[in-house]
């Protein structure tokens, strides 16, 4: 019987090119050693993938701590994937500072890109250029940044500037309680209509969810969780009896509140709205077109 999942990857990379000041790993270094380690941990995935069955239908996410597609066997793995008869989805988040060129080995039709713009890190037009490269390309990837009052400004222009088709989401700041002034969160809800649902750390223990099911969590030795957020191991993917864990579980956490987690939810009903794009964030249909980008920002506070 095929077997369809969804593979979230984090190998052993923890390195980034930015220091963004709410991140642990930012301009974080790496030994020659470490990242050969990496290197030798993602061809193992990736070739694990490349053995599956060609009637297999496999999503691959690279949800790296750092800064994967800075590494050229990241660009390369991503190629590979997306040319593979099982892989329905070849996707990463990146903030985009790598080149484009690789792009071009690449089943435009299957890569897709989860965007992270950082202000302060990266100039507001050099980021929107490599957006436009990417759409030029036909290549799938959404943009968001992360919801910081001093961040309004450029969140506004950007969704000014990207094409209305390319969906903006935004990622609440929830490290201080109740931080959104009256009129904040309502303002970034007509840039993101999912905004809302990202502003709240979802109660989950014991509700249903697809995780551990038909979406896992993959390290670099193969170790197979539930998801990144639960710790307790389930198998690991290079053993030949790996599907046999697969299996629906209750989640065994109070709550939830990044969105490669709770998108997995049953009771929040998100697979409908994302469609195929679960894994690379982007909606199935317009949701964010009406009101996106031409409210008045917020007054300052």
């Amino acid at each position: 019987m095929a077997l369809t999942l969804s593979l979230l990857y984090r190998g052993p990379l923890s390195s980034c090119n930015y220091d963004c000041g709410y991140c642990p790993f930012a301009k974080r270094r790496e030994t020659a050693a470490e990242l050969a380690r990496d290197r030798t941990a993602l061809g193992r995935f990736v070739d694990w993938v490349a053995a599956r069955p060609a009637a297999d239908r496999l999503g691959v996410l690279f949800t790296p701590w750092g800064e994967a597609l800075t590494r050229r066997w990241y660009q390369g793995a991503l190629a590979r994937l997306s040319q593979l008869p099982q892989v329905t989805r070849a996707a990463a988040q990146t903030n985009l500072a790598c080149g484009l060129g690789w792009v071009a080995a690449c089943d435009r039709a299957k890569l897709a890109l989860w965007a992270t713009f950082h202000p302060g890190q990266v100039a507001r037009q050099r980021f929107l250029a490599k957006c436009l490269r990417l759409y030029a390309l036909g290549i799938r990837f959404s943009v968001g940044v992360v919801g910081l009052r001093e961040h309004f400004a450029d969140i506004a222009a950007l969704r000014r500037e990207l094409p209305g088709d390319v969906y903006l989401w935004v990622n609440a700041y929830k490290d201080r309680p109740d931080y959104y002034a009256p009129g904040e969160a309502e303002w970034l809800t007509g840039v993101d209509p999912l905004f809302p649902v990202n502003n709240v750390r979802h109660p989950s223990l014991g509700r249903p969810c697809r995780a551990g099911h038909s979406a896992v969590s993959v390290d670099g030795d193969g170790t197979v969780r539930r998801c990144h957020f639960i710790r307790e191991p389930i198998g690991n993917l290079y053993n030949p009896d790996f599907e046999g864990v697969l299996a629906e579980r209750l989640c065994t956490n109070a709550t939830c509140g990044c969105h490669i987690g709770y998108v997995h939810l049953d009771e929040l009903g998100l697979y409908p709205v994302f469609g195929d794009g679960v894994l690379e964030r982007v909606p199935a249909s317009r949701i964010w077109e009406g009101n996106a980008g031409r409210m008045p920002l917020p007054l300052a506070h």
